[in-house]
């Protein structure tokens, strides 16, 4: 063998011992301490109770009905006063069947007795605030703002009647008038007991017993027009506070201006 050759093999020899040495040093070597991983706190539980909520929105003088109504998990913590509970009423879905929504119920609102009226008894005397009357005035699309008024809105009420042969003037009577109905009215009819939608031509207004009178004598005098106020008007007290002209009555050639006290 030459020289050059065995020195090519001592060194190839050499070589692999010493990846050898080292590969058997790795594998022995001691593993890595496994690292302690703080434990995280339990989530508590959430107590929960079915409550009956709105499946879908409910206007006002709507009924109620299985379709409309649907249990849902709640929590506890979370339960108010006059939630229905599954847990205390389970056939609440059937017993509040047909009964009507005195103001409206959005989709998952609970429901509470309070905003339910039963259909047996008068819709409007169940919705009105009490003191207060419900007062129907003769209306078309012309004197509501072009049929934009709708019930929950809020309007002013002018007084249009004929100053002189050549001369007519409206005035406002009233202000910030909540209204209640318009052209229609909720009836009940059939053998289920389900509100139907009867059409009128009349606007039917919350008002107070002196603005009761004052809005009678005004229908009596000229016809009655209402004007529709902005959304916005309800959070200004300013707006809440304008003072109303009344109406002028003229007896006997003395005429004396007839006013009502606005609704707080």
């Amino acid at each position: 063998m030459r020289p050059i050759q065995l020195v090519i093999l001592l060194a190839a020899g050499a070589a692999a011992a010493g990846a050898g040495l080292i590969a058997t040093r790795i594998g022995t070597r001691d593993p890595a301490a496994p690292q302690e991983v703080a434990a995280q706190p339990a989530v508590p539980a959430i107590d929960l109770e079915d409550v009956l909520v709105a499946a879908k929105d409910i206007g006002i003088g709507k009924g109620v009905d299985a379709d409309s109504l649907v249990w849902k998990p709640w929590p506890k913590d979370g339960l108010s006063d006059g939630y229905i509970q599954r847990s205390g009423e389970p056939d609440a879905v059937t017993d509040l069947k047909g009964m009507l929504a005195r103001s409206p119920i959005l989709a998952g609102e609970p429901i509470r007795k309070a905003k339910l009226v039963r259909s047996d008894r008068g819709f409007l005397s169940a919705v009105l605030p009490e003191g207060m009357r419900a007062v129907a005035v003769r209306v078309n699309a012309a004197s509501t703002a072009g049929g934009f008024i709708l019930p929950e809105d809020r309007v002013d009420i002018l007084l249009v009647r004929q100053k002189d042969a050549n001369e007519a003037v409206a005035e406002t009577i009233l202000a910030d008038i909540r209204v209640l109905a318009i052209d229609q009215s909720v009836q009940q009819t059939g053998d289920d007991k389900q509100p139907s939608i009867v059409a009128q031509n009349t606007a039917t207004l919350e008002l107070t017993p002196d603005q009761t009178e004052l809005v009678t004598q005004a229908q009596q005098i000229g016809s009655i027009s209402l004007a529709l106020r902005p959304l916005v008007d309800a959070d200004q007290p300013a707006a809440r506070q304008r003072k109303p002209t009344g109406i002028a009555v003229v007896k006997f050639g003395v005429v004396s201006r007839v006013t009502a006290q606005q609704a707080p």
